[in-house]
């Protein structure tokens, strides 16, 4: 079981209809996946809508998630950024309210140097020596990715704990599993690779699908993890069609129409993200269906 866990829940952000953030949905949300098979919660990630939410907005969400699970489940704060002084100060703030950690994605759009990657999480995590960091790898977001020498260099710093894995390329993780210490631990960041990055040493997954499906992703970790392989399989194969039927639009669109489909109402998404085509909608009612 990893550092944080093994099935942590990349969070949707609930919108009212007047779309400002539904924080009291939010609250309900947080208690439901966590009474359903996450350890661990992810709030302002991707899946958050980050990139539109404010800083505000964006800290009254860690505030009143962490209060809904309080110690029942790690909260990890999405506080990365492309300015590395914005990331500081946003994590420092994080680590003031008590969340369990910060999850930290590679700067997007200017694209550093692997010494600026480098220095960008050492500088992040010096200045909140005490907390624990999850580096993020996701290059189709980003538009550069770390190497294996980068992250094995930033796992010798005492509270980098975590890499978030979804650059989709088991060979990656397969030289970053045999060149980082054991107990640096090692997420899927896609839901259809987490049993395969668990064949190559990984110890979780940061999760869409639990949203959905949390209790069935952790009885497949559980099972693989006590050596049956045979159902972490057939469990994988299971959930498979949902897996990539969240994927068929940009994330959270889809997970968001599943919830809405599911009688959550966590509301539409903020521009320029727009709601699922009638045609995803009617996928998801479909594999859904298929669950009930």
């Amino acid at each position: 079981m990893g550092y944080f866990g093994r099935v942590l829940t990349a969070m949707v952000t609930p919108f009212g209809a007047d779309g400002s953030v539904n924080y009291s949905v939010a609250e309900k949300l947080a208690a439901y996946l966590v009474d359903n098979g996450s350890d661990g919660l992810v709030v302002c990630g991707t899946t958050g809508e980050s990139p539109t939410l404010t800083r505000d907005e964006e800290f009254q969400l860690f505030s009143c998630v962490k209060a809904a699970v309080g110690d029942r489940a790690k909260v990890i704060a999405g506080t990365g950024s492309n300015s590395t002084q914005e990331a500081i100060e946003a994590t420092c703030k994080a680590a003031a309210l008590g969340l369990d950690g910060t999850l930290q994605v590679v700067p997007y759009y200017n694209k550093p140097t692997q010494t600026g990657l480098y220095q960008h999480f050492r500088a992040i995590a010096g200045a909140c020596p005490d907390y624990p960091v999850m580096l993020y790898n996701i290059p189709g977001r980003t538009g550069q990715g770390m190497t294996v020498e980068t992250v094995v260099k930033l796992s010798e710093i005492t509270n980098i704990v975590a890499i978030k894995e979804a650059s989709g390329n088991l060979d990656f993780a397969s030289q970053l599993r045999a060149s980082t210490p054991a107990e640096f631990a090692m997420y899927s960041g896609d839901d259809s690779l987490t049993l395969p990055l668990l064949s190559v040493g990984g110890c979780g997954v940061v999760s869409v699908a639990s949203h959905i499906v949390g209790n069935q992703l952790q009885q497949m970790l559980q099972a693989f993890e006590s050596g049956q392989v045979a159902k972490a399989t057939a469990l994988h194969l299971q959930l498979f069609p949902l897996f990539k039927a969240l994927f068929l639009e940009t994330n959270p669109i889809p997970v968001k129409a599943a919830l809405e489909i599911q009688g959550w109402q966590v509301g539409s998404l903020r521009s320029p993200l727009v709601s699922a085509s009638d045609s995803v909608k009617q996928e998801l009612r479909k594999v859904l269906h298929s669950f009930a």
